[in-house]
């Protein structure tokens, strides 16, 4: 299976379904999939390997997505956040490469040799044309999607996303069409997230509306999910807090939203009590997962907040800061430093394996026998309830014991007069 089926299948089965909401553009599955093939023709008539998109949000995101993947290059988006220093240096590491720029990117680049740059509005406008798909055999083995991770300590990582990796996950979570008419999903994550990716692919399988917004504010955030009626959302715990504030603020209960699923980083128990108090009629779903598992490996569903906040059992209660159960289609252990596999209520790296699992970097291979050290301590309770307590890299260790600064934040944010906490 390789990205662009997933869009084939879409636009077969639901052709004038809205695919794609961006400010006052509203393209079908039919239209992305015309869209996306003629920026695959003008991908493969450039003499490069690699396409990178340096942008807020847009409908640009989708079609350039698998316009790449249509003409068998490589897509890779760059944190458009990055200083003009660290921004040329990622550039230069994909050339030869054609870069779909944003307003004032092109200028910051300008030196880069070996790269073609095209600004987002001429790249929309010349995917509007009746140019047709190139011919292209598409190995699932091939590289999809490059993602650069920030690390504790030397240069971003490009993290080699495959196309078996990618469609694995959305096989795995979502069913074709399953989407009923309405049914949309705001997309404010950044589209260098893995986030933002899978975004693309789990709403375009399950035949769901994206609705974009080019970049996140709280109080933009509400009204769109108001005016578009949007039922799911997904957000990093950061948000969470500012859109509930903004969400009161303006008497919105937002009564379309279903369905709202966070992560990314530990949320406060504080703020999600919050929300669910709130917002009752909202399923909350915490999906931990990282950029070399293409997203989510483990979730936390709606029935198990609703149980682990109205419990008066503290093991049960103490779920509520779990990040779920692993999928079903992965194996996950808990190890030690030397490798070893521990016992249940016990500390160690988290360690996960499946076809969804990359773990492989440009210039890096993943491991023989499949298993990725995720870098993240973690434990498992006796009902195979995943807690992660924070990056491994990220432990200081202070008279002779090891503190997880995550912890840390946690235990301050529960603070009433703490509001943040890093």
């Amino acid at each position: 299976m390789h990205l662009p089926l997933l869009l084939e299948m879409a636009a077969a089965t639901m052709p004038d379904r809205v695919g794609v909401v961006a400010g006052d553009v509203r393209l079908t599955y039919a239209d992305l999939e015309q869209r996306s093939g003629a920026a695959a023709a003008l991908f493969a008539a450039q003499p490069v390997e690699r396409v990178v998109l340096i942008d807020l949000n847009s409908e640009a995101v989708p079609i350039a997505l698998f316009g790449a993947a249509l003409a068998g290059k490589p897509f890779v988006p760059v944190n458009y956040r990055l200083t003009d220093v660290q921004l040329r240096a990622i550039v230069a590491r994909t050339v030869p490469s054609l870069v779909i720029a944003g307003p004032g990117v092109a200028e910051r680049i300008a030196d880069v040799e070996g790269i073609t740059v095209i600004d987002r509005g001429e790249f929309l406008s010349r995917t509007r044309s009746d140019a047709e798909r190139p011919d292209v055999s598409i190995d699932p083995d091939e590289v999809a999607v490059l993602l650069y991770t920030s690390g504790t300590t030397g240069e971003p990582k490009a993290a080699v996303l495959r196309h078996a990796n990618l469609a694995s996950y959305v096989l795995s979570t979502v069913e074709l069409a399953a989407a009923v008419e309405g049914e949309a999903a705001v997309v404010a994550v950044p589209p260098y997230h893995i986030a933002g990716v899978s975004a693309v692919l789990t709403s375009t399988y399950r035949g769901r509306t994206m609705v974009y917004l080019d970049s996140f504010d709280a109080g933009s955030w509400v009204e769109a999910v108001d005016r578009e009626r949007v039922t799911h959302a997904m957000v990093v715990p950061t948000m969470l807090g500012r859109i509930l504030d903004a969400a009161e603020a303006g008497g919105s209960t937002l009564p379309s939203l279903q369905n709202l699923s966070y992560g990314g980083g530990p949320m406060p128990l504080p703020v999600i009590e919050r929300a669910m108090r709130l917002l009752p009629h909202v399923g909350f779903v915490n999906a931990y997962g990282l950029t070399e598992t293409s997203s989510t490996i483990a979730v936390l569903g709606p029935d198990d907040h609703r149980i682990a906040v109205t419990s008066d059992d503290p093991v049960v209660r103490r779920r509520l800061g779990s990040v779920g159960r692993p999928l079903p289609v992965l194996e996950l252990s808990i190890r030690d430093a030397d490798g070893n596999p521990v016992g249940v209520g016990e500390r160690g790296e988290i360690w996960v394996r499946g076809p969804q699992v990359s773990g492989e970097y440009v210039g890096r291979g993943g491991s023989d026998d499949g298993w990725f050290n995720t870098r993240d301590s973690g434990e498992l309770d006796d009902e195979g309830y995943l807690f992660v307590h924070g990056r491994l890299d990220d432990v200081i260790v202070r008279g002779g014991e090891n503190l997880s600064p995550g912890e840390i934040e946690s235990v301050l944010v529960e603070h009433p007069a703490v509001e943040a906490a890093a």
